[in-house]
């Protein structure tokens, strides 16, 4: 399983649904979410450029595009971004992969 953080921030007729028939909608989510093989680990409402924050635990790239896509569908976003979360163990994985790439920088730092 793979870690996803996905933000997401409702249009004003959403808002407008939600004050007047306030909402769980993270518990509303967890049932579709289930149904592709993911986990919600975690969620919360949030100030600023987004209104929920979301931690998903899901099988594969697929499915969490799959989410994210049906969330967009839904109508009531008027935007969503989903981000790939790497564990400590997996970046470090990641990192002594980096360094074997054979990728050289043609910038040259002062320090």
């Amino acid at each position: 399983m793979s870690y996803y953080l996905v933000q997401a921030a409702y249009t004003p007729e959403a808002w407008a649904i939600l004050t007047k028939n306030p909402q769980n909608r993270i518990e509303a989510i967890k049932p579709a979410v289930e149904n592709l093989g993911g986990k919600v680990e975690g969620g919360w409402f949030s100030f600023g450029e987004f209104d929920v924050v979301l931690v998903l635990s899901m099988p594969d790239n697929i499915s969490a595009a799959a989410i994210a896509m049906a969330f967009a569908a839904g109508g009531a976003l008027k935007a969503i971004k989903t981000t790939l979360l790497l564990t400590p163990e997996e970046a470090m994985e990641a990192m002594k992969k980096g360094a074997g790439s054979g990728y050289k920088s043609s910038f040259q730092f002062i320090r």
